[in-house]
């Protein structure tokens, strides 16, 4: 063959030409990405092919890629010491898809599970984002093939022809297009090597100068790397300084062929909780960086996993927005999710310190799994490796599992209880703890907002139904302490006082200490739900709470004496001081000035009780004019002379006691 013959690409071909250039690829720098995968997969078949036939001819110096920059030409030539092609082989390879050369060699060694990565497949086609013509000059291993020239312009044909190489393998000779300019530094070309091609098994050349690294860590056995090289390696690809909390390096070859090193930090990224945060871990197809953030490897609430997946079943010629989208990727997902989730598991279970330290660390994200999981098996390890505060510990420092939980209850309780609020503060010194300490009945503690949906999504472990204890009426069985007397009505008329505010006022089981408490309607939306959701700006509609008033407390008992003896005056701002209380003690104060003036009620009441008359103002202001005194109330003034109860002792208006 010696004359050039021009031959049309086949309809396959010229779609994909355009689809290449204009859509396929999301960065244009891929295109050497492209083309250093096809070179390395040349090298690969020639070291196959040197093995099965003895003719073959041998590459003149070791197994290498080189580019180098013609700044005069504006050419980037990208060479290969590889296989070679055949004129039959560059028509197949260059001119179809169908039959690539690659895809061919591939299936004959399917059996040997040789790993090829596309030798001249559609990722071949990259170059025209950059060229506005690509020749090929070729040189087969196989003894008396002549050298082949195949050139294209990226339209609808292109050219063959005989032409010597001289050595066996190949150069890509791109000539580059006005707007691709930036591609002539070779500063640019070593960048893009690092990025994607660092790990790509043979030397890559840039001019004078190597610019990767062959030898990648996670292709080597765990057994040959040192903890100080895991260590090395993680401040490299997460760029934190402080040494990992663990890591897990493994390799599997089912259902799909991948190997990966991954980490857990010691601490939280600065931006794990935001939408764009970084998720720095990088997705290779045989050592080729597709993605440098693969967020899609895991789940959100692992997203602070950091690492490397290496993959043998991803094709490299597809964009990562395509990747992403696939079976495979689905099915690595859930592979690396279940692996995280033991590996989580049997630190828990060998060094509860160190797990403690991870928990604290990332415990809330992980927390959020409980809610959007969809595997039951992958909930039920998340339901195990869930800490959880509780009264068990003063301080919120300690940690307890649900097993553990379970563990310590009585044989006769069959519920677990628990309480989310704001704080440790709040939660710890919660009135709605007071029955159930006074009982010696652990209660969850937590102010993790993503505790409002975890624990619904829980709903029971170990046949123990979950329950909160500040939603709807809590049944701790008989109680043997007395219950004071007091009036039947007396809850309902101060639900008549409060209406609007409350939507039921009842008599409370779960109070020992406090005169009040509000609780969430067993079905509604909770009071600390309706906080979170207005910070997200995502206000709900409302929800009126019941109020429950603790019959032993002397407020209430107060309270009762004053409505019996029809002091409304007095009762009805008591009555509005039992709701305040309740909400104070939530870090609520709807009506400050109301709150003052009806503690004002209280502290005149209480100086009755003790006998001290009221101190006149030092210094009265003079009125203007003499106000007409208003007709004295009968009422008012029969109710100023009557009894009060304070504490269980009757007392007159001056302070003195009754007589029972």
């Amino acid at each position: 063959m010696s004359e050039s013959k021009t031959l049309p690409f086949n309809a396959e071909v010229r779609q994909l030409l355009d689809l290449v250039i204009h859509s396929l690829y999301s960065e244009r720098e891929v295109f050497l990405r492209e083309l250093i995968s096809n070179a390395s997969d040349a090298l690969d078949k020639a070291r196959v092919v040197a093995l099965q036939e003895q003719d073959f001819v041998a590459a003149a110096g070791e197994p290498r890629i080189d580019i180098r920059v013609d700044s005069v030409n504006r050419t980037i030539t990208l060479s290969d010491n590889g296989v070679g092609l055949t004129h039959a082989e560059a028509i197949d390879s260059l001119g179809t898809i169908a039959r690539s050369g690659t895809k061919a060699f591939a299936e004959a060694l399917k059996e040997q599970k040789h790993n090829l990565i596309g030798q001249f497949g559609v990722g071949f086609y990259a170059a025209f984002m950059v060229a506005d013509r690509v020749e090929v000059r070729s040189q087969s291993g196989h003894p008396d093939s002549p050298g082949v020239i195949w050139t294209c312009d990226g339209t609808t044909e292109y050219t063959i022809s005989q032409g010597e190489r001289g050595d066996r393998g190949t150069d890509v000779i791109l000539h580059l297009r006005e707007d691709s300019e930036e591609f002539l530094d070779e500063a640019r070309l070593k960048e893009i090597v690092k990025r994607y091609s660092e790990f790509v098994g043979y030397p890559i050349f840039v001019g004078e100068d190597q610019a990767n690294e062959p030898k990648a860590l996670w292709t080597r056995s765990p057994s040959e790397v040192d903890d100080e090289e895991y260590n090395t390696f993680y401040g490299q690809i997460s760029g934190d300084f402080m040494p990992p909390a663990t890591h897990l390096h493994w390799s599997a070859d089912a259902p799909i062929q991948y190997k990966a090193l991954l980490y857990v930090p010691s601490a939280a990224p600065h931006d794990m909780n935001h939408a764009d945060g970084r998720r720095d871990i990088k997705l290779y197809a045989r050592r080729v960086l597709i993605d440098d953030a693969a967020a899609f490897l895991m789940p959100d609430y692992l997203r602070f996993i950091r690492g490397v997946v290496d993959t043998e079943d991803l094709q490299l010629n597809v964009s990562r927005e395509l990747v992403q989208q696939t079976a495979t990727v689905d099915k690595l997902r859930s592979q690396l999710t279940s692996k995280v989730l033991r590996h989580l598991q049997s630190i828990a279970k060998k060094d509860a310190e160190a797990y403690t330290g991870i928990w604290e660390a990332f415990g809330g994200v992980i927390k959020e799994g409980l809610h959007n999981v969809s595997s039951s098996k992958d909930k039920e390890r998340l339901i195990t490796l869930a800490r959880f505060n509780s009264t068990r510990s003063d301080d919120a420092s300690g940690q307890v599992s649900l097993a553990q939980y379970v563990e310590a209850m009585s044989e006769d309780q069959d519920t677990i209880y628990y309480l989310v609020g704001t704080d440790h503060a709040a939660v710890s010194r919660s009135p709605h703890l007071e029955a159930f300490k006074r009982k010696g009945i652990e209660v969850l503690l937590s102010w993790d907002t993503v505790d409002e949906w975890a624990f619904p999504s829980i709903e029971t472990f170990q046949d123990k139904k979950l329950v909160s204890i500040s939603r709807g009426e809590v049944d701790l069985g008989d109680d043997d302490t007395t219950t004071p007397d007091v009036s039947e009505d007396l809850a309902g008329w101060i639900g008549t006082i409060l209406e609007g505010e409350v939507s039921s006022v009842r008599t409370s089981n779960r109070l020992t200490n406090s005169a009040s408490v509000l609780v969430d309607d067993q079905f509604g939306v909770s009071n600390n739900m309706q906080r979170i959701m207005r910070q997200l700006n995502q206000a709900l509609p409302a929800a009126q709470r019941i109020l429950e008033i603790n019959p032993s407390h002397a407020l209430v008992r107060t309270l009762d004496q004053l409505h019996k003896d029809d002091r409304k005056s007095e009762a009805e701002p008591l009555a509005w001081l039992l709701l305040d209380q309740a909400r104070l003690v939530e870090g609520e104060v709807r009506d400050p000035v109301g709150l003052v003036q009806r503690l004002q009620v209280l502290s005149t009441l209480a100086a009755q009780a003790l006998g001290v008359s009221p101190q006149a103002a030092p210094h009265p202001e003079p009125a203007a004019e003499p106000a007409a005194e208003p007709a004295a109330d009968a009422a008012t003034e029969a109710a100023d002379e009557a009894p009060v109860v304070i504490d269980g002792e009757v007392l007159d208006a001056s302070g003195a006691q009754l007589s029972e």
